[in-house]
């Protein structure tokens, strides 16, 4: 895990090729860190270095920004919808940004981005250590097809950060940010994440990162797959995350 300004000690590793029988078909890599007993568990460890665009995992950082800027005032702002038709139907209305990153609305999310500008966005990338945090393209895709790259490791460090209050935004921004990526609650547990897929003419990524609290513990966690098929995408890499999780005894089973 990256070391920054207020990381914990340096975590004790271990590699578990064993869990390669939950990427049959693709290539890719999966981190877990568990802070309680401060240790990484990873599954390719030379994967969970290597940098990919971010695509719609973006969205987490990106809503902090909005909101720290005050773009937008909270997760009940609501930015209407131009009537562009849109290749996911229920990205073809107003939204707010907790439904927005709930449906994963690309188009709320570059409007977004615009308001905020290109010199400020930089400025925030760059405070919160975001991968390379390289914003250099277009104001509205730079996480979707710019310059834009972060590793699976990063995506875990950056999680810890966020969830401990060491990025540089208010208790607000965060705390509105953690009550719109929950995706489920069940006896004991809350699992918190989101997914993002590539699209590229020569590779497929797909991207799933959170974070579980369960019995007053909290364990990060990113998963990347990549191939040269669409079936590489963000569901498939969360579908994999559930499956490890479940396996490691840490998610209820299905």
């Amino acid at each position: 895990m990256p070391v920054t300004a207020g990381s914990p000690p340096t975590p004790v590793a271990y590699t578990m090729p064993e869990l390669a029988i939950y990427f049959e078909g693709f290539e890719g890599a999966f981190v877990l860190y568990d802070p309680a007993q401060n240790r990484l568990l990873r599954y390719n460890p030379r994967g969970g270095a290597a940098r990919y665009l971010p695509a719609s995992t973006f969205k987490i950082l990106n809503s902090l920004i909005g909101l720290e800027t005050g773009v937008i005032a909270d997760e009940h702002d609501v930015i209407a919808w131009d009537g562009t038709p849109q290749p996911v139907d229920s990205w073809n209305q107003d939204h707010t940004l907790e439904s927005a990153i709930q449906n994963s609305v690309v188009w709320y999310y570059q409007a977004l981005a615009r308001r905020v500008g290109e010199e400020r966005m930089r400025q925030w990338v760059e405070a919160a250590g975001y991968g390379n945090a390289d914003i250099s393209g277009v104001i509205d895709t730079f996480w979707l097809e710019g310059a834009l790259r972060i590793s699976a490791d990063e995506q875990v460090d950056f999680l810890r950060r966020f969830y401990d209050g060491e990025l540089p935004f208010s208790a607000r921004s965060v705390e509105i940010v953690k009550k719109i990526l929950v995706l489920e609650e069940g006896e004991g547990y809350r699992l918190s994440g989101k997914t993002g897929s590539v699209v590229r003419s020569v590779e497929y990524v797909g991207w799933f990162v959170g974070y579980l609290e369960i019995d007053g513990q909290v364990y990060f966690f990113a998963t990347n797959i990549h191939g040269s098929q669409a079936a590489a995408n963000g569901v498939k890499a969360q579908a994999i995350t559930r499956a490890i999780l479940q396996g490691l005894g840490l998610l209820p089973a299905d």
